[in-house]
């Protein structure tokens, strides 16, 4: 199995008050996020970690450098980063049609180990984790089911979708090499309709939705974790998620 990650963002909600550091840079507990995800790998057994750079990528570079899971990360360089995420997951395309079983990953999420453990193990070879406790509004990316089918995945929803269970999701994923194949197509689909602003959610929707069979989750409510977007998470992350995740 090799783990994706997409670390190419600026973090412009964040830049706007002052941030200079990519996300993945951020430290919660003396150690930052980019640290965080490889030593969660590396308990897992992931050798192959593939990241997209691009914001500050030269940073990025420099702390993989001095890092004990060095020899296991290859990067990539997103030079249009300030495009869409969706360029981000093209650049890894390679990646993604190399026949391998792939996890993939934001880089600016601060979790507990078990998040992670729990979708590397689950039996459902592609999966989404969906955490069932979480504030609606716009900025949450949602996944909706009909009993066990997903039925909607995204930020916004059909005023008319039906569905019996929500939650959100944690940016995590997992897929077998057909269909992480498959949604490299897909990314590779917007990029040549010139696209390149889209999310790469968008990409995987759309796979989702034509596939719903094929796809799964697993509920990790309850298990602390925390995505960074605005100056607030930061101090969430570091006054209530961290703690949590100590304990655990």
């Amino acid at each position: 199995m090799r783990a994706l990650i997409l670390a190419a963002g600026a973090g412009r909600r964040l830049a706007a008050t002052g941030h200079s550091e990519p996300k993945c840079l951020l430290e919660f507990g003396g150690e930052t996020l980019l640290e965080r995800h490889l030593r969660t790998l590396d308990a897992l057994g992931v050798a192959d970690i593939r990241i997209c750079t691009g914001f500050a990528a030269d940073r990025i570079e420099a702390a993989l450098a001095t890092s004990a899971y060095s020899e296991h990360v290859t990067t990539t360089f997103n030079p249009d980063y300030q495009a869409g995420s969706i360029v981000s997951l093209w650049c890894l395309r390679e990646a993604l049609r190399a026949n391998e079983n792939v996890l993939l990953m934001d880089a600016d999420v601060l979790y507990a180990p078990t998040i992670l453990d729990r979708l590397a193990t689950s039996t459902r070879h592609n999966c989404l984790l969906l955490d069932g406790e979480f504030e609606p509004g716009e900025e949450p990316v949602k996944i909706c089911l009909a009993d066990a089918t997903i039925v909607e995945f995204g930020k916004c929803l059909p005023p008319t979708l039906q569905y019996t269970n929500w939650g959100e999701s944690i940016g995590f994923f997992r897929f077998t090499p057909a269909m992480a194949a498959a949604l490299a197509d897909r990314a590779e689909q917007y990029i040549d309709a010139a696209n390149r602003a889209a999310p790469y959610e968008e990409a995987l929707r759309e796979l989702i939705l034509k596939r719903p069979l094929e796809f799964g989750v697993e509920d990790v409510t309850g298990i602390p974790w925390i995505e960074i977007d605005f100056p607030a998470d930061i101090e969430r992350a570091r006054d209530e998620i961290l703690p949590r995740i100590h304990g655990c």
